[in-house]
């Protein structure tokens, strides 16, 4: 979300070359919205909700070039007035984009407590292991195929793997742990 002359606007990565800068954009990532539903009513009946095209180009498994037209929901916020955003800490939500955020989830470093994820009190560090998969990984199906299950990191603080790596059963990642293939 940016500040565009005291008007709330969420903005998309695609749409900020600069967007990476957090001296420029301090709140970002828009996970949830809460909308009065009174007020969707109002600027949809007065014609006066907006939401911009988002142009994202991509590139197909096949490797054809593509244009998907999108529109992102958290832009109509410039439609309301008195629109405000709450900045919530990291430690409140986990997102999961990526396999590699998929791993940290199913992995033994989070406990379920009250209904949420919360760190496991068993874990060495105190933040979470950076973890790169390679494109091997990408796909959620072929991730799961190069598990046994899901290794035990709770003493791993980085872990990159790249090429055709498989996961045995009863794996413990400590530390570094770097895995490479052909």
């Amino acid at each position: 979300m940016s500040i565009h002359p005291n008007i709330p606007q969420l903005v998309k990565i695609s749409q900020i070359e600069e967007f990476k800068s957090v001296t420029k954009f301090r709140v970002f990532n828009t996970n949830n919205l809460w909308i009065n539903l009174r007020a969707i009513k109002r600027v949809y009946d007065q014609e006066t909700l907006r939401m911009e095209i988002i142009e994202n180009t991509k590139t197909l498994d096949d490797g054809r070039h593509v244009i998907q037209l999108e529109q992102a929901v958290g832009s109509a916020i410039q439609s309301f007035h008195n629109a405000v955003g709450v900045n919530v800490p990291r430690s409140r939500f986990l997102p999961v984009k990526k396999t590699s955020d998929l791993l940290l989830v199913m992995s033994n470093l989070f406990a379920i407590s009250h209904g949420s994820l919360v760190l496991s009190e068993h874990r060495v560090f105190k933040h979470l292991p950076l973890v790169k998969l390679g494109d091997s990984f990408k796909k959620v199906d072929s991730f799961l195929r190069r598990f046994g299950n899901i290794p035990d990191m709770l003493e791993l603080d980085h872990l990159t793997v790249a090429g055709d790596v498989s996961f045995g059963r009863n794996v413990i990642l400590r530390v570094c742990a770097t895995h490479l293939s052909g």
